[in-house]
This record gives C-alpha cells, sequence and structure tokens, in this order.
C-alpha cells in the first residue's frame, strides 16, 4: 500500500578478456516494479481539479447513498463492511454538515435540485418532530423515531455544540433557498424557525458562559463550560445570533475568550499559535478545530477583540504540516505528501479499531486524510499533496462513500469505515476553497451578522 524505498548498489566490474583485450563491463540497472517498465501499467493522470471532483463527488455518498433510510439525516458511522453497525443511529452535527453538502451536490450536479428538496423536506421534517431538549437536540436520535439516544449515561438530552453544527447547516438551506419556488420558500422558512427554537440562553444557568449539555434526567451534571480553543466557537456565534434567545457580549468575552486568557504568545516551527489550544498549547490541537465552526463562519477577515482567525487557523494547520514533515516520532511514510492529524477512527495496540483524537502531542502514527483535505483553504498546496498521495493509494484508501477514516503507514493498517464528522468537512471546505459557496450564504445571513456585531467581529 506505502511507498517502498529500494536501495541499489551499483558497482563497475572491469574485466580482461581471453585473448588480451581491455574490456570495462558497466552494469545496466534492472527494471523494477514501477520502474516504468511495460508490463506496469502506468500511473493514470489526475489534475488537481479532476481530483477535487472525484473528492467531492465519492464524499457526497456518504450523506446521500449512504444516509439514514427513514429521516435522510446523517449516520453516525457507516462500515462498508458492516453496515448494520450503528444503523438508524443518526448524528446531529454530522446532519448539518449533511445539509451543507447537500448544497454543494446540488451546485455539481451530483443530484437534482428537484431531487434535494425532496430529501431536505423528508430531514427537515424529521428535524421538527424530533426529541429537543430547550431547543436544543441530542447528539444522537432514532433516525425512525425522531427519540433520542444517549450519548453516554449523563448525556441522553440536549448537546448545544452539536445543535450549533446543525444550526450552521440550517441558516445556509435558509440562504440557498429563501428566493426560490413556493416549495423552496417554504423549506427556507422551516429551516430558519427551527433553528432559531434553540434557547441558547437557558444554556447559560445565567452565568456569563454557556454550557454543552443538559437533560432533563440529569440536569446539567455533564458540567462542560464551552471556553477556547477547541471547535466551538460557532456554538457562540449562533447564541449571539439568535433573535429570540440570544446571549450578550459578556457571556462570550468571559466563556469562549476567558476575558482575554484564550491568547497565547507561543510559536512552533515558525508560526505563532495566537491562542491556547486546550491542553495542547505548544503544538495545536487536532484539525477538526479549524474546521467545524468554520464550515459557514468565514474565517477570512474574521476577527474578534482578542485574534484574527484566519491566522489561527493558518498557524494551526502549518504546523500541524511541519510536524509531520519534521517526522519526531520517525513514523512510516510520514512527509510533504503524507500529513494530518485530527479526531478519526484509529488504531488500538492489538490491531483493531478504535477513536483517537490525534494531534501533534497525542501521535500514534494515524493519518487521517479529514485532517489534510479539509484544510485546503489554509494550505492549498499542502492540501493537494495529500490528496495526490492519498489517491495514489486509492486501492487502499479510497471506499464507497469517499477516502476511509484513517490509517497507519508503519502498521499497514486502513480503518476501512467513516464517520459523518470527518466526511462532511472535506467536500465544504473543498468548495470553500474553490467557489467560497458555504461561506457566502452563511454570512449573508442578516441574525448571523446582527451576532458577529454584537461580540466585537
Amino acid at each position: 500500500m506505502i511507498k517502498k524505498a529500494i536501495y541499489l548498489s551499483l558497482f563497475s566490474i572491469v574485466m580482461l578478456s581471453c585473448g588480451g583485450d581491455d574490456y570495462t563491463y558497466v552494469p545496466t540497472e534492472p527494471e523494477l516494479p514501477g520502474s516504468g517498465s511495460e508490463e506496469e501499467e502506468e500511473e493514470p493522470a489526475i489534475s488537481d481539479e479532476e481530483l477535487l471532483d472525484l473528492t467531492q463527488e465519492e464524499t457526497f455518498k456518504y450523506f446521500w447513498d449512504y444516509a439514514d433510510s427513514n429521516s435522510g439525516g446523517a449516520r453516525e458511522r457507516y462500515h462498508p463492511n458492516d453496515p448494520g453497525n450503528s444503523e438508524g443511529v443518526v448524528t446531529a452535527g454530522g446532519t448539518g454538515f449533511g445539509l451543507m453538502a447537500i448544497l454543494v451536490g446540488i451546485e455539481r450536479g451530483f443530484v437534482s435540485r428537484t431531487e434535494a428538496v425532496d430529501r431536505l423536506n423528508t430531514l427537515l421534517d424529521f428535524l421538527e418532530n424530533a426529541d429537543r431538549f430547550h431547543g436544543a437536540w441530542p447528539h444522537w436520535m432514532n433516525g425512525a423515531t425522531g427519540a433520542v439516544i444517549p450519548f453516554s449515561d449523563l448525556d441522553d438530552g440536549g448537546d448545544l455544540v452539536e445543535t450549533a453544527f446543525l444550526a450552521q447547516g440550517l441558516v445556509c438551506i435558509k440562504e440557498y433557498f429563501k428566493n426560490g419556488t413556493d416549495v423552496e420558500q417554504a423549506l427556507a422558512q422551516q429551516a430558519d424557525n427551527l433553528w432559531k427554537g434553540v434557547e441558547w440562553d437557558w444554556y447559560t444557568q445565567n452565568q456569563n458562559v454557556l454550557y454543552w449539555h443538559w437533560s432533563p434526567n440529569h440536569d446539567f451534571a455533564i458540567n462542560m463550560q464551552l471556553k477556547g480553543y477547541n471547535e466551538v466557537l460557532i456554538t457562540y456565534v449562533m447564541a449571539a445570533a439568535s433573535p429570540d434567545f440570544t446571549i450578550e457580549k459578556e457571556v462570550y468575552t468571559n466563556g469562549w475568550a476567558s476575558n482575554g486568557g484564550i491568547q497565547s504568545s507561543n510559536t512552533q516551527y515558525g508560526y505563532p499559535l495566537l491562542v491556547k489550544h486546550n491542553g495542547a498549547e505548544q503544538f495545536g490541537g487536532p484539525l477538526f478545530w479549524a474546521h467545524y465552526s468554520y464550515l459557514g463562519l468565514d474565517p477570512r477577515n474574521l476577527s474578534d477583540d482578542y485574534v484574527n482567525y484566519w491566522d489561527v487557523n493558518v498557524s494551526h494547520t502549518m504546523i500541524n504540516y511541519e510536524y509531520c514533515v519534521a517526522n519526531p516520532g520517525f513514523h512510516q511514510d510520514y512527509g510533504a505528501d503524507c500529513w494530518g492529524l485530527t479526531a478519526s477512527y484509529s488504531r488500538n495496540n492489538d490491531g483493531s479499531i478504535g477513536y483517537n483524537a490525534h494531534s501533534p502531542n497525542n501521535d500514534i502514527g494515524v493519518i487521517s486524510p479529514t485532517a489534510a483535505i479539509s484544510s485546503i483553504p489554509y494550505a492549498p498546496e499542502e492540501s493537494l499533496a495529500a490528496m495526490h498521495y492519498f489517491y495514489r493509494n486509492r486501492n487502499d484508501l479510497l471506499g464507497p462513500a469517499g477516502f476511509y477514516d484513517a490509517f497507519s503507514p508503519e502498521y499497514d493498517w486502513v480503518a476501512e469505515a467513516y464517520l459523518a464528522i470527518d466526511q462532511g468537512p472535506q467536500i465544504i471546505m473543498i468548495e470553500n476553497y474553490r467557489t467560497g459557496l458555504l461561506w457566502d450564504l452563511f454570512m449573508a445571513n442578516e441574525d448571523v451578522q446582527a451576532g458577529l456585531t454584537k461580540l466585537g467581529f
């Protein structure tokens, strides 16, 4: 599967013929597999644009062909070799990513507008009737009934961060269809009503910070405050944007920004981190932190009282890249075309599939394609180099719904499985890099603009 290095020792032999004539023998290099022998099939050329097309179209299948059969929502996971695994488990955040992916599918011609509207009508009706907790959706829902599926013992209610990822997608749906046919305008209005029903302010507990979870059975027992820097910036933006359940700037200032404590003066490989990555202040956290909140929220020229978030994401990406190039752990194949550490499926010590939040300070030799692919707006050359590597190894890495979730060159191991939250950012961020579609839609929303203004952006 992985690049193989073949070392040859070339030597010259001087031989004397029987007749006494001097003769110098110069050996020729033998033809080796992959060296261009006529028997070897030549690697088909693929351009950058063709590769972007292919990656988007194949990844789109996760949210279309392999979506939940009842609701049309995004399945939490899909294992091609075990399709019954978690069947019927719909994820709120991944469904938000799926909403945005469907818009890309329309624009790219993967599905017709009519087909998409039909699917979206089914999906939004499902969301409208699903369990909600002070307006927030749970992390997992039953795709047939909309009932909450507990994510953990205490997490059987509203998940505000997953809800924010879903709301980001609903805003894009509203903006995309608001000037369409009567049916499309009704769809747009339904999407608008859905996200505006979230009681964001309830999740403050009357304090100047947002809390991640609330359960009717366990109240705020998990007690997890949303403080940066991590993936949750979009939660504060959506909360500030809410017309009826808004938060004040003080909640953002004290919560997300820790009253300025979010800032960092650390540098790595010559790049300033700018913000204190929670638990990873020197090299930065897993790369999904540069993706999830910025699928709709445009980081270009996005600055609050503390930092410029475009600069934050570029530095975060380049540090992750430079770490893999430096490869202090001496992992096989790490380099300029094989890089990207983020949360994904992972390899357990016994070779079984697990889950891990890979990052430079938690590197076990597992590469996650979504890390480099979804970072294409921040590091296009580096991202495309990685995509070409994944494509060269497509016989092992490319499955029925895009590139598989993770692989380890040194163990010759591939997680032949997918996660919604890893597939979604790929198709969306590629589109933002190419056309800015989702960024333009989200940022055009009047409520979003009002929320950003309130927070000091």
